[in-house]
């Protein structure tokens, strides 16, 4: 039998809630941002919006938001989206090959954020912008003097700071296909001379690093083909040179679903997650060990997610991956006309799954990963489809895990022992074995005396019956037992079964030390519990 054991003194670190962000670009299409726009006036709020849309938001209780991308961030000129609408100018957005047209720029992005309580994220142009653009953005946003730029916020309407606290310095610096991509040389020296001014500017925000998005697969510069270890080179540049600058190393790691490849190899990406997890934790201990860096650097994993691709992407063909006016994702064959594929990347049980690993991955690796970017709002990933005039706001799978374990998440992490059924999966050409059915993570608020364990069932079509103990204090009562779950892995919630996929909730009976569950198939379950 599967046995899950834990100690509530065993702690492993307290949780930030920022691990529960969301990630805004404005991609094909900025038309759906309407959907989230909160008005005109600086006192516009939450209520100027669609009931359905703001019940769902709310539900997520988001922590942060980053803004504006993503790729498009690489090539945005914050100035031009702020100020009267109608004198906005339009542009030809590089990252995407459309025209912007800049209708929701800082202030309406910080009218949404303060709406729902969220904390804005910022992402400066380290693409073909430079210092001084950043620096002059935190100057608008942050700035209490009387220098034009602060003077320029209040005759756009906000004459206080928006006191914007977390900001990136670039996006996806080391993508061959990003704007300004720049070698692990140049940009620890950008990020150096970027950190100086913005810091200067306001001492009291903190400064998000790109490290690496582009693990294991480097099409366009062959020359990274045969550097495999590029990111710990980065990693090792940036913490030497502005280690004492840096509060955050940024990184980007998508599951792909291969088109052709059995549900175990899906599963086995979130081993995978967790070795560069790991590998990015010791990369900082070391540094920051040799070089005498005194504060905590977090690691922020401001793009995760799940993405689609196929045997066509993987042996490098050209194909693009573009999302319509409803958030799909289509394969595309790079831009010469007509889809490629007529394959539709449609939200299922699966990708939730595995949203779901993620969040048992940042509970386990707490210490060290201090934020977190779900994209993507307002459409996709995080499972609200906004961009429905006519109808209402249809949930998508990847919606309720999100929800779950930001509604049940305690403030410390635990550490758990389990063990019990395995299976094999390959990711990536690494083939992985031993890997646990169950994937465990556990949380504790001490102050209500409540314990929350997530427990997700990586079988397709086995349910575990499990033993779950203490191996110090006591079950206190009963317990609330939340399951995310559908008819099969391949479920998907549509306007006409709006409802296959999503979580019942129910009530245990559970005291003394112990007690069995049986975990459905492919599900995640989170069983809330008093302890003493």
């Amino acid at each position: 039998m599967n046995q899950i054991k834990i100690d509530p003194e065993r702690i492993l670190s307290d949780i930030d809630r920022n691990i529960f962000g969301g990630y805004m670009e404005f991609g094909p299409s900025a038309a759906r941002f309407k959907f989230i726009d909160v008005g005109e006036s600086p006192n516009a709020g939450k209520e100027a919006l669609r009931s359905d849309i703001r019940g769902a938001i709310e539900k997520m209780n988001i922590s942060n938001v980053r803004f504006p991308g993503g790729n498009f961030a690489s090539g945005y000129r914050w100035m031009d989206g702020v100020g009267p609408r109608q004198q906005r100018p339009a542009r030809h957005d590089l990252a995407w090959n459309r025209t912007e047209q800049n209708q929701f720029g800082t202030n309406e992005f910080m009218r949404f954020c303060r709406a729902f309580n969220i904390e804005p994220y910022l992402c400066a142009n380290c693409g073909d912008g430079d210092m001084r653009e950043a620096a002059d953005w935190v100057e608008y946003c942050n700035g209490t003097g009387d220098t034009a730029l602060v003077k320029l916020r209040r005759e756009h309407g906000f004459e206080a700071p928006h006191k914007v606290k977390y900001w990136g310095v670039g996006n996806e610096v080391d993508s061959p296909g990003q704007i300004g991509m720049k070698t692990p040389q140049e940009y620890a020296r950008a990020f150096t001379e970027y950190s100086k001014v913005m810091k200067r500017v306001d001492p009291e925000i903190k400064l998000v690093a790109s490290l690496e998005c582009h693990w294991e697969d480097r099409p366009l510069l062959p020359d990274f083909i045969n550097n495999p270890t590029q990111w710990v080179e980065r990693a090792q540049l940036m913490l030497e040179q502005a280690g004492d600058r840096i509060d955050y190393i940024a990184i980007h790691r998508y599951a792909h679903a291969y088109y052709d490849e059995p549900f175990e190899n899906y599963m086995a990406f979130a081993e995978s997650f967790s070795e560069h997890l790991d590998g990015v934790e010791g990369m900082i201990r070391a540094v920051s060990l040799e070089r005498g860096i005194k504060h905590h650097i977090g690691i922020a994993v401001d793009e995760w997610g799940n993405s689609p691709t196929s045997r066509e992407m993987e042996n490098r063909a050209p194909v693009n991956v573009v999302r319509d006016e409803n958030g799909v994702m289509h394969i595309t064959d790079g831009g010469r006309g007509g889809f490629r594929r007529k394959d539709k990347w449609n939200v299922n049980l699966l990708d939730a799954l595995v949203q779901s690993l993620h969040f048992n991955s940042f509970i386990r690796h707490a210490y060290s990963v201090r934020l977190a970017n779900l994209p993507a709002m307002p459409w996709g990933a995080m499972g609200i489809n906004f961009a429905r005039i006519d109808k209402p706001v249809l949930l998508q799978p990847t919606f309720f895990p999100f929800e779950l374990y930001s509604r049940t998440c305690g403030k410390a992490a635990l550490d758990v022992f389990w063990y019990g059924d395995t299976f094999s999966g390959t990711y990536k050409n690494r083939t992985y074995t031993g890997l646990r059915t169950l994937d465990v993570a556990a949380t504790l608020d001490e102050s209500r005396k409540q314990m929350v364990v997530y427990v997700i069932n990586q079988s397709k079509d086995k349910a575990m019956e499990t033993t779950i103990s203490l191996t110090g204090g006591q079950f206190t009562g009963k317990a609330r037992v939340s399951v995310f779950n559908g008819p099969d892995i391949m479920a998907e919630n549509t306007d006409e079964k709006p409802d296959q996929v999503g979580v019942k909730e129910t009530d245990l009976k559970v005291t003394g030390k112990s007690f069995i569950y049986t975990f459905e198939p492919h599900s995640v379950t989170a069983i809330s519990c008093g302890v003493s």
